[in-house]
């Protein structure tokens, strides 16, 4: 029988890919999910998320990938090449140039769950992560909604070219942020980039992602006509320990 992608996950892709979404366009954005404790799927490199079909997805072994992280290849061939042999079928569309980053947060989010990942370019976010307000959005919350599904802050990862060097830079800010709180960030924003949701399912990495971007809207109207006021620190935490608001968020997932 062929592996194919699961249809829960193709829906989820479908949605980040939604034109009136505004998360992406053309051929950006990528997703993954995991397979078992040895492979995850992860879209091809050129494929459109809104109308992909099966087979614009690539299964990956792990393996090769997070070596690749600990002893980053000398030359972009050589990382192709390791790439390409990591497939489960070497027939298959090569993976994204971001397969790195997806095997190292799906590889590392497996104690805390995490199974699924969307990595998009909202214009709503793209518009304070192009500008020089972007860490005061990223390290701020304004209301409790945002706190509840997008975490008490975000790591934000600052600029380097995508692929190999970009996995490196998440992994340092993924591992602070663990290292602080005691558990995985659900949103990480990439300076100039985009954003990654990362769900325990397919519908938390859309209510991540449909939360931020609501966050990120909020923000730019409350700078229009001010000043953001946003919420305190003791708040925040507060709301995010809350337990009914874990209760909550458990619902949304």
């Amino acid at each position: 029988m062929t592996l194919m992608p699961p249809d829960a996950f193709l829906k989820m892709t479908y949605a980040l890919g939604l034109p009136e979404r505004d998360y992406i366009i053309i051929g950006e954005g990528n997703t993954s999910c995991r397979i078992d404790s040895d492979s995850f799927w992860i879209k091809a490199s050129g494929q459109q998320m809104h109308n992909i079909a099966p087979e614009g997805f690539t299964a990956v072994q792990f393996a090769p990938i997070l070596a690749m992280l600990d002893n980053p290849p000398q030359t972009l061939t050589e990382q192709n090449a390791i790439m390409k042999a990591a497939q489960l079928d070497s027939s298959a569309r090569l993976p994204s140039v971001e397969v790195s980053f997806h095997a190292m947060l799906l590889a590392e989010g497996e104690p805390y769950g995490l199974r699924y990942v969307g990595h998009t370019h909202p214009t709503a976010i793209n518009q304070i992560l192009c500008g020089d307000m972007a860490e005061t959005f990223a390290r701020n919350r304004l209301f409790p909604d945002e706190v509840v599904l997008c975490g008490p802050e975000s790591p934000l990862v600052p600029y380097v070219d995508p692929g190999l060097p970009l996995a490196l830079a998440i992994r340092e800010q993924w591992r602070a942020y663990i290292a602080q709180y005691g558990e995985p960030p659900k949103l990480l924003l990439l300076a100039n980039h985009g954003l990654i949701a990362l769900g325990t399912t397919p519908g938390e990495v859309l209510n991540v992602t449909a939360m931020a971007v609501k966050a990120a809207r909020t923000f730019v109207g409350a700078l229009s006509i001010g000043k953001p006021v946003f919420m305190s620190r003791e708040d925040i935490l507060h709301i995010y320990k809350r337990p009914d608001e874990i209760y909550r968020r458990a619902g949304f997932v």
